[in-house]
Order: structure tokens, then C-alpha cells, then sequence
């Protein structure tokens, strides 16, 4: 019975947003309301209070009382709808009340699903604008009383029924949706197969498949940890089975599913929420992030490739490959290529991204009727469509309670004036040098990180960290990439590499040496955001030289730095390599318009020389 309240919401919850996704969304803090109290509801219903303990009855009373003061707060919200957006109503006793049972079941659903790190992080951020007018020193500010609070919270849409919810209960919600759809009408598996014959025969094919795969399911989730335990499971265990060492394992399927988050064109979902913070399109974004998340991929791609050589690494059994007339059958890549055509075309006629994802779902689902019908029972077929909808259901959860949490913590943030505190702190502290700032901005941002999903991680130091990096003559949208990345990758940087945690945990094996290991593989991830700066064409912009110059920047250092990094041979001669490595990454971030062309120059030499030393260049 329990199992069918939380099919049955989770399907519910899928419902709305295809709903409202081809009709388009009901008034902002109506569709929002309506989104938290399907989402709460079923949060509460899929992470049960003391589930399997012996005190569960009083556990199921404190989800019910919780769930009931969210449908409450959310109703009471959609009723005066009118009243909240047109006279600014001052917070009365039932306002404080209601605002304080959706802060709390917020907070307890976020702990639930993700730790105690952010429910604190949110905390933190009331008990800061309610208290914070005791504090000395530059952290004090003027102090504001429980009602303006909760008017800031509550009765408007700054707060909780702010930007970031309205972005997750319309464009995330029907990308989720999509992706679900996709994976569980077939094309999880062809994404498998595909990447399983682009990656099993090259040295390290295991290694590989996994880049592959983690790379193409991450471009459609919202969560690197979610994607390493769901491709995990199939590549980790092969990598094991042909002898890699498990840390190796685990981190190599970290690492790629970390880079899908920040690949369009999802980037975690966080690309949405950058374009509203922006004011710039989302096509802006993705199109800023291609190169760096290239470049990323290509990366790891080498580093893969030098350990394997270096360590003989296994390729995959060929009896173990999928045929390629298997993986090109019509009723393996049509939804794919329908479902992506959809969404393109959504895109291309200027509709809005949600309707996009819109005609996505309905050209998957209408190639997915096409190919199965009279081969696939039409109860297995529905079976297929209904478990996808369940499944974005669930998905959404996360996102919609997180992204409800991160609004009020910045509503904090804006309302006390501390992201802007902290900025000038920053900026005093490293001298107005855009090199200081961008190196403190980076290590504060990995440890603002650690613990939390994507989007959650880039709001956070978008609000606090990116002003300060503005405000030294970085352009904004360079400065919230970069902290973008660098609150990104915090899942695969010790001591809280969540990531890592799950790799190791399905490779059982210690933590430590995997999180070396997946440092080693993303080391490029750490230097590439700096080029951010340093490079305009990075971001697509300044012209085709520019571009040029951050192509060829970059892929000087995902070839130099994994190669320093592992030890491959270049010119043949030890010091010599570790010289023209060197030389060829301090090129390459050396901020000078012959700076690139010189690294390339100098990485082509080593390979030319050792070519000829080995006999291969007569």
C-alpha cells in the first residue's frame, strides 16, 4: 500500500510537469506552490522517518504533520495569490506559523535526502538575519524581527517562492522529465552499447566505456553522485573483472560522471538556473561551456589512455561488443535521434526551454510507439512510459527541495547584505589582483562544495563568491562558470568526495586511494577554469582568433599535464620531458597572444624528437 502512495505521487508529480510544460505554466508563485507540495509530499512518502525501526509510528506521524503543514503553506499561498502579489501584506500570526512548518519540513526533507550539510548551510543563513545584528565587526548588520523575515521568506517571491524554484518547477522539472523518459524508453541502453563500441577496443576499453557512458548520462542528470551509481554498476565491475585495480575503477567512473555536469546541455541543471541569473539566454550558456567540457572529456580521454598504455591495461573481449548493426537498429536510436530532433527544433523556433523539452518528449514517445508497436505488448509499452514519469517524479524531488532551500539561503544572503560583506573581504584581502582572487575564489568554492549537488553548489558560491571576482574586473559570465567548475569538481576533491564515496563503495575498495587516483585523472578540471580568464574565446567569445587561442591552450594542457602527471615519454630523455611539459603548460596559461602557439610549438617538437630518436621519423 505504502509502495502504491509512492507510485502513484511519483507519477502524479511527472503529470504536472508534462502537463504544464505543453500548456504552459499557471502564475509564478501558483505553479511553484503547486510544484513544492506534489514534490514535499512525495519526498516524505520516498524517505520515511525511523523506516524499519520499531518507533516508525512516531516517525509516520512527523511525516504526516510536515507534509501537512507544506500542503498547508503551499495552499495558502495559491488562495491568496492575488492579496500576496498586489498589496505586499504585512506577516500576521498564521503567516509566521506557516512559514516556519515549510522551513522546517524543507529542511528536514533536504537532510533526508542529501545530509546535514545544507539543511545547516540554510539555517545558518535565518539564525544569521534574525541574530546577526549581535555580531561585531564587519558581519554585523541592522537586525531584522521574525516578521519582516517571514515576509521576505514567505509573502512574496523573493524568498522561497523566488527565481531558483520557479527555474526548477518549470525548465528543470521538464528536462528531468525528458531524461527520465529517454533513459527508460530505451536509451540508457544505447547509450551503453555505444559507448561499449566506441571505447572496448582501445587500450584501457573499460576505462573508456566508462568516460563514455558516465559522459552521455551525465549530460541528462542532475546528480554526479546519481550518475556514478547508476552506470557504476556496470562499468566498475567490468573494469574489476579485467584486472584494473579497483581504486583505479572507482575513480575513473567518479571523474566521468563529474565532467557530465558540467557538459551541455543540462550541466546539472545549473545551466538554467546561471541563464536567470545572468539575464542571458540558455543557448548563451551551453555554447560558453562547450569547449571547457571538451576539453574535459579529451582530457581524461588521454589520461586513461597513458595509464593504460603504461600499466597494460585490458581492452574488452570482443565477444563481449555489441555488433554495430545491433546499436544502429531503428528501434534503438530513433527515440534517441526523434527525442533530441524534438528538442532542437523547439529550440531552433524560439520556443520557450520547457515547451522545447516539451516537443522532445513528444517526438521520443511517438518513435518509441512507432518502433515497439505489434513487437512490445502495449501493457510493457505503458509499463515503460508510466515507470519513466514515476521516475522523473522522484527525481524531482531532490531538485525541487534543494533549489526551494538555496532560494531562501540566498533571500538570506541579499536581505543582510553578507554575499556582498564577503566579496569586499575578498577583495581586500587579495589586493584588487584578479590572480589572488580567482586562487582564493577556487579553494573556498571546493570547500562550499563538498557534500552538496551541482546546482546547489553553484548557487551557493554563485551568491557569495562570483560578486567578488566582478567586482575585480572578471566578466560575469567567466566568473560564474568558474566558480561553476570549481564548485562542481568538489566531488571528486578530498576529504568530502562524495562521488568517490559511491565509486569506491560499488568498487569495494578504500576511499584514499581512489580520491588520489580521481585527482590525478581530473587534474586538468582544476587548471582549466583559470583559462576562463585568461582566454575570452574559451567562452566563444572575442572572434575566431580568440577561440583558436583557448582551443589550442587547452588541448596543449590536457595532453601536458597528464603527461607530467604520469610519466609518458615525449622526447625519450626523463628531464627533457619533464622540461618540455613544463614549459608547454606555462605557455599555455602565460596570458600572451603567442602564448598557445608557442605551447603547441613546443609539444609538437617533443613528439617530432621522440619520433626520430625511436626510428619512426627517418
Amino acid at each position: 500500500m505504502f509502495l502504491r502512495v509512492q507510485q502513484v505521487l511519483a507519477v502524479l508529480v511527472g503529470c504536472f510537469v508534462f502537463y504544464t510544460a505543453a500548456t504552459g505554466p499557471f502564475e509564478g508563485l501558483i505553479q511553484r506552490a503547486v510544484f513544492l507540495a506534489l514534490t514535499t509530499a512525495l519526498g516524505f512518502a520516498l524517505y520515511p522517518l525511523g523506516a524499519g525501526r520499531k518507533w516508525r509510528p512516531l516517525g509516520a506521524l512527523v511525516d504526516l504533520s510536515l507534509t501537512a503543514a507544506t500542503v498547508a503553506a503551499c495552499a495558502y499561498v495559491v488562495v491568496n495569490y492575488d492579496k500576496i502579489m498586489t498589496t505586499l501584506p504585512w506577516a500576521e500570526a498564521v503567516d509566521i506559523w506557516l512559514t516556519a512548518g515549510l522551513v522546517i519540513a524543507v529542511l528536514e526533507l533536504g537532510r533526508r535526502t542529501v545530509g546535514p550539510i545544507f539543511p545547516i548551510l540554510v539555517s545558518t543563513g535565518i539564525a544569521y538575519a534574525l541574530f546577526g545584528n549581535h555580531l561585531p565587526g564587519a558581519l554585523q548588520h541592522r537586525g531584522f524581527d521574525v516578521a519582516f523575515v517571514t515576509e521576505t521568506i514567505f509573502l512574496g517571491d523573493l524568498g522561497v517562492w523566488g527565481m531558483l524554484t520557479g527555474v526548477a518547477a518549470t525548465v528543470i522539472a521538464a528536462f528531468v522529465l525528458f531524461g527520465a523518459l529517454l533513459l527508460h524508453t530505451g536509451g540508457g541502453q544505447a547509450f551503453m552499447d555505444l559507448a561499449t563500441r566506441l571505447g572496448g577496443r582501445q587500450p584501457g576499453g573499460a576505462a573508456k566505456i566508462a568516460t563514455i557512458a558516465s559522459g552521455l548520462f551525465g549530460m541528462i542528470s542532475g546528480s554526479a553522485v546519481a550518475n556514478v551509481a547508476t552506470t557504476g554498476n556496470f562499468t566498475i565491475p567490468m573494469m574489476k573483472r579485467l584486472g584494473y585495480p579497483a581504486p583505479f575503477a572507482a575513480a575513473v567512473e567518479a571523474v566521468a560522471s563529474t565532467g557530465g555536469q558540467i557538459a551541455p546541455p543540462i550541466m546539472g541543471a545549473a545551466a538554467f538556473v546561471m541563464a536567470e541569473i545572468l539575464g542571458v539566454s540558455y543557448l548563451t550558456i551551453i555554447l560558453a561551456a562547450i569547449i571547457p567540457a571538451v576539453l574535459f572529456y579529451v582530457s581524461v580521454f588521454v589520461t586513461v589512455h597513458m595509464i593504460a598504455k603504461r600499466r597494460s591495461l585490458a581492452v574488452v573481449p570482443e565477444d563481449e561488443m555489441p555488433a554495430w548493426s545491433v546499436i544502429v537498429k531503428p528501434r534503438r536510436v530513433l527515440p534517441v535521434l526523434c527525442a533530441l530532433g524534438g528538442l532542437g527544433i523547439g529550440i531552433w523556433l524560439g520556443r520557450s526551454i520547457s515547451t522545447a523539452a516539451f516537443y522532445g518528449i513528444c517526438g521520443l514517445l511517438l518513435a518509441f510507439v512507432v518502433v515497439h508497436a505489434g513487437q512490445t505488448p502495449l501493457r510493457d509499452m505503458v509499463s515503460k512510459v508510466v515507470e519513466g514519469l514515476a521516475d522523473a517524479g522522484r527525481g524531482m524531488v531532490i531538485i525541487g527541495v534543494l533549489l526551494a532551500g538555496a532560494q531562501i539561503l540566498v533571500s538570506m544572503i541579499n536581505m543582510t547584505g553578507i554575499g556582498v560583506t564577503l566579496s569586499s573581504l575578498i577583495v581586500t584581502l587579495a589586493g584588487d589582483s584578479v590572480v589572488l582572487v580567482s586562487l582564493i575564489v577556487g579553494l573556498v568554492c571546493l570547500v562550499m562544495g563538498m557534500g552538496l549537488p551541482t546546482t546547489a553548489a553553484y548557487v551557493l558560491v554563485a551568491a557569495v563568491l562570483a560578486p567578488a571576482m566582478i567586482a575585480v574586473g572578471v566578466d560575469p559570465l567567466a566568473a560564474h562558470l568558474f566558480v561553476f567548475y570549481f564548485a562542481t569538481i568538489s566531488v571528486i576533491t578530498p576529504p568530502v568526495c562524495v562521488a568517490v564515496f559511491v565509486g569506491a563503495g560499488i568498487a569495494k575498495t578504500d576511499w584514499l586511494p581512489a580520491a588520489i587516483e580521481a585527482v590525478r585523472l581530473g587534474a586538468v578540471t582544476y587548471i582549466v577554469p583559470f583559462t576562463l580568464l585568461l582566454y575570452p574565446g574559451m567562452t566563444m567569445r572575442g572572434g575566431m582568433l580568440s577561440i583558436l587561442e583557448a582551443v589550442i591552450s587547452g588541448l596543449v594542457l590536457v595532453v601536458s599535464v597528464p603527461g607530467l602527471l604520469s610519466g609518458t615519454r615525449l622526447s625519450g630523455v626523463k628531464l627533457l620531458d619533464i622540461g618540455l611539459y613544463g614549459a608547454a603548460i606555462a605557455m599555455a596559461i602565460w596570458p600572451n597572444p603567442a602564448g598557445p602557439f608557442v605551447a603547441g610549438a613546443i609539444l609538437v617538437g617533443g613528439i617530432l624528437i621522440g619520433r626520430r630518436k625511436s626510428g619512426q621519423v627517418q
